[in-house]
């Protein structure tokens, strides 16, 4: 009786021993496979990003969103995701395809803003300034938020469109100027044309004074033109956080694009109010539309052929230097096919 009750007791402390060691494993490969649950990233005051909507609307679990900054372009958000700075970011087609051709390895996973006919970039003058063509534009002035991105491939296009050599396109001068004061300086005759878009293109339209010189789905019709993205790196580390933040941000594309207008103006204001530092509600009742082509953002392999084609015609960059496949995923979103 006593041997085995002394067998028992020491296969009880060897059972907790083997059971403490396990428990501590599993911590500690708990806390190795531990991924990014606080995601920083850049958003304008007074705006609504998909990301911020689907945090609001309870889409993104135990995720968490911290801004950091102001975002200036989509260039900038690229270097900050590529260097670690914020955790994703989000930029026009083109610009991406660019970083990518010059070794930043970022892959797009879900769409973040589009053109079509509610929702577009609009290219304006003033009224009576006599600028009606490509060809008016020669020694004028075109301000742009940023060199590189969306506004100066449009802007080239145009140009192009409009029968210019290259020569008299580098004749029409770009300026960076912030796109909150795109309109003011316009008006103030620092520059001859300003692109305007969605809630800041209604605002001074609403203003009057203004002439519509051309958009830019007259010239690519209506498509996505950019994507939020993350580094291969983040992705391959944080696979399941990807997941989450990519089915929530296209649920709270879908829920913006089939929900009725004044409630997703009402969540926006909603969000917008609950933020520090009294923002500025003003300019998102003249929200109309996500302009995003495809179901929950799916991303389709057109809408970045089309600038690695305006790429290899410009000589920006070579035959087969970005491979499109590369350059986005659509493995997390539940609404690809």
């Amino acid at each position: 009786m006593r041997k085995n009750w002394l067998f028992l007791l020491v296969i009880s402390a060897t059972i907790a021993i083997l059971a403490a060691c396990s428990s501590s494993d599993a911590a500690n490969n708990a806390e190795a496979d531990g991924q990014d649950k606080v995601l920083q990233y850049q958003s304008v005051p007074g705006s609504v990003y998909y990301p911020e909507l689907a945090e609001a609307l309870g889409y993104l679990g135990d995720i968490k969103l911290e801004k950091v900054s102001d975002q200036v372009g989509g260039p900038e958000s690229i270097q900050l995701t590529a260097t670690g700075e914020i955790d994703f970011g989000f930029a026009f087609n083109g610009a991406i395809i660019k970083s990518y051709a010059q070794g930043v390895k970022i892959k797009s996973v879900v769409a973040s803003y589009g053109s079509d006919e509610n929702t577009f970039g609009g290219y304006y003058t003033l009224e009576g300034s006599g600028i009606k063509t490509a060809k008016d534009l020669i020694g004028k002035k075109v301000g742009v938020n940023t060199l590189g991105a969306q506004n100066e491939f449009i802007i080239k296009q145009f140009l192009r469109d409009g029968g210019l050599t290259e020569e008299e396109i580098s004749h029409v001068e770009l300026v960076v100027i912030p796109s909150a004061s795109a309109e003011q300086i316009l008006r103030a005759g620092q520059v001859d044309v300003v692109s305007l878009g969605g809630i800041g293109r209604d605002r001074a339209l609403e203003n009057g004074g203004l002439h519509l010189l051309f958009r830019d789905i007259d010239l690519f019709g209506e498509f996505t033109a950019g994507e939020y993205f993350f580094t291969e790196k983040y992705i391959k580390e944080n696979p399941d956080t990807v997941k989450t933040f990519v089915e929530g941000v296209a649920k709270a594309i879908e829920w913006a694009r089939t929900t009725p207008r004044e409630e997703v103006i009402a969540k926006f204001e909603e969000i917008v109010s609950a933020r520090e530092g009294n923002e500025t509600t003003e300019n998102l009742k003249y929200w109309k539309s996500t302009g995003i082509a495809e179901e929950g953002g799916v991303i389709a392999e057109k809408e970045f052929q089309v600038w690695i084609d305006w790429l290899v015609k410009s000589g920006e960059i070579k035959e087969g230097q970005v491979k499109v496949e590369d350059l986005y995923t659509n493995e997390f979103n539940p609404y690809a096919k």
